[in-house]
This record gives structure tokens, C-alpha cells and sequence, in this order.
């Protein structure tokens, strides 16, 4: 999936805003669910991020933590760009290993999207819109208000992070796909 989203993402215009077929998606998440192969390169690059974002908001407690949502909200509050990424820094070595590297690939793929975005739409900002709700959430349920004060924390931070990715996980992140 990731593969994809870093090959066609940069060239496809709404990318992650779009929403894949969801009769599609469905059923790819059933035979994907039940261990059958699928060719995901036969399907719109649409359905792909649809499925690979239904894939973040199902990993329990969110690739983030949800038990250090927390931190992760006040990160934006500190001072400067600099203290903001230590934050970061220290909160993703709390992370369990297979977050760390499933994170690394996700900013590398988003990375690659920032950096075209005049062609696809797609900025940082834009991306955390439509991102960030799939990274992390509250871990218990919350007022209306409160949940829309939160997302707009988690988008910030999740473009903060988009925009930082190189200094935050190392510049290595740009060369994860290697020549794909």
C-alpha cells in the first residue's frame, strides 16, 4: 500500500482527500481481513488510501499512543521549532518499535506528496487534515467541541511534522522506497 501512495501519491490530485469507492473498498478490506492476495496496483489509487487510512484508525490505541495523547497535544504549545522537535523526538522513542517504523514510511510517503503539492493539491496542511484523524484520537470519547478543538491540535502537529520529517526521523526518510 505504502508503495503505491509513494509512487502515485505526488502525482494524484487529492490524494487522501478523495475517498475511494467505498463498495470497493469494502470488499478488498474483506479479502484483505480474510489473508487473500490483492493486486492493489489494479485499483484506483483512491481506494488505496482509503483502505490504508481504515487501516490507522483500526490499530489499537492509534500508531501514536493513545496514552500519550496528551503530550502529543501539547507539543505545539512549546516554544520554538527546535524544542517542538525534541518533543517529538522523545515521544516517538515511547513508541513501540513497529510504530516507529510504520511512521517513518508514512512521513516518508507524505514527504513525497508535500514536495509535489503544487501539482497535487496536497500540502502539508492539506494533508493533515486529512491525515491526522487516522493517527492518533482521544482515548476515551469526547464532547463535540472538545473533539474539534483536538483535531485541530493533531492536525497542526501532523503537519508540523510533515514539514519537519527530515530533521524529526533523519534525512534517510526521503530514500525509505529506495528506486521504486
Amino acid at each position: 500500500m505504502l508503495c503505491l501512495l509513494y509512487q502515485e501519491g505526488p502525482s494524484t490530485e487529492g490524494i487522501f482527500r478523495r475517498s475511494g469507492s467505498a463498495k470497493t473498498c469494502k470488499e478488498l478490506k474483506e479479502k484483505l481481513d480474510s489473508g487473500t492476495e490483492v493486486d492493489l496496483a489494479c485499483e484506483s489509487i483512491f481506494v488505496t488510501a482509503s483502505l490504508f487510512k481504515d487501516f490507522l484508525r483500526n490499530i489499537p490505541g492509534s500508531i501514536l499512543s493513545s496514552q500519550l495523547c496528551d503530550k502529543w497535544v501539547s507539543v505545539m504549545d512549546q516554544g520554538n521549532n527546535e524544542e517542538k522537535i525534541k518533543s517529538i523526538q522523545r515521544l516517538i522513542e515511547q513508541l513501540p518499535r513497529a510504530n516507529v517504523v510504520l511512521l517513518r514510511y508514512i512521513f516518508g510517503v507524505l514527504h513525497g506528496i508535500e514536495m509535489r503539492s503544487e501539482e497535487n493539491q496536497m500540502n502539508a496542511f492539506n494533508l493533515a487534515i486529512c491525515i491526522a484523524p487516522s493517527l492518533l484520537w482521544p482515548p476515551v470519547s469526547c464532547n463535540p467541541d472538545i473533539e474539534s478543538e483536538f483535531t485541530k491540535k493533531i492536525s497542526s502537529l501532523v503537519q508540523f511534522l510533515t514539514e519537519n520529517c527530515c530533521r524529526i526521523f533523519g534525512e534517510e526518510i526521503t530514500t525509505l522506497f529506495g528506486e521504486i
